[in-house]
């Protein structure tokens, strides 16, 4: 694993297939998206035993994704922890050449996909008892492009300066700002 800009780049197969869990990628994801909480917060928030997120933030923590913030504790029983990094990253180029990360890899992505489907499929339950106003910004679409590879990266590269970008501008104290989810795939057809 390396760091650059708050970025995880991740390679060790170990720590992607720590992270494929279901519930350890929900807890990554609550601590980098509402900060820093108590174990017990996060057992009401993912609903979980206190003990079973104990565990999990064990092994987020043993491969580097989470680190406990002692300086928040009121008391010596209290553990806090934080995300270690904003972002995870997986170069899959990287991983064809050894199975054992390509297997990783392929598991941890789709542990990923199975979470965005869990979120949206949450978000369209809860659709009709939004505003109205939260609604006409909701898109989701899909256009089938006809690229070269190296088209392919460009897109990339500039599909991650919008998310960068729109993510430099979020701040999530405004009184109007509410989370918003961006999921965004770009690959190769195989049909």
């Amino acid at each position: 694993m390396t760091e650059d800009q708050d970025t995880l780049h991740l390679s060790d197969p170990r720590a992607m297939r720590a992270l494929a869990h279901p519930t350890r990628l929900r807890l990554l994801g609550e601590l980098r998206m509402r900060g820093p909480q108590t174990v017990g917060m996060l057992s009401e928030t993912v609903d979980e035993a206190v003990g079973s997120v104990s565990y999990h933030l064990g092994k987020l923590a043993e491969h580097g994704f989470v680190r406990e913030a002692p300086e928040l504790a009121r008391n010596r029983r209290e553990r806090w922890w934080r995300a270690a990094h904003a972002r995870t990253n997986l170069e899959l180029v990287e991983m064809l050449a050894d199975p054992e990360r390509k297997a990783a890899s392929d598991l941890l992505r789709r542990a990923v996909l199975d979470r965005y489907v869990e979120r949206l499929r949450s978000y369209l339950d809860g659709e009709a008892t939004l505003d109205p106003e939260w609604v006409r910004g909701t898109t989701n679409s899909d256009y089938a492009l006809h690229l070269t590879s190296d088209e392919l990266v460009e897109l990339r590269a500039d599909l991650e300066a919008l998310a960068a970008r729109w993510q430099a501008r979020s701040e999530a104290n405004r009184a109007d700002a509410r989370t918003v989810a961006l999921i965004y795939h770009a690959f190769r057809d195989l049909r």
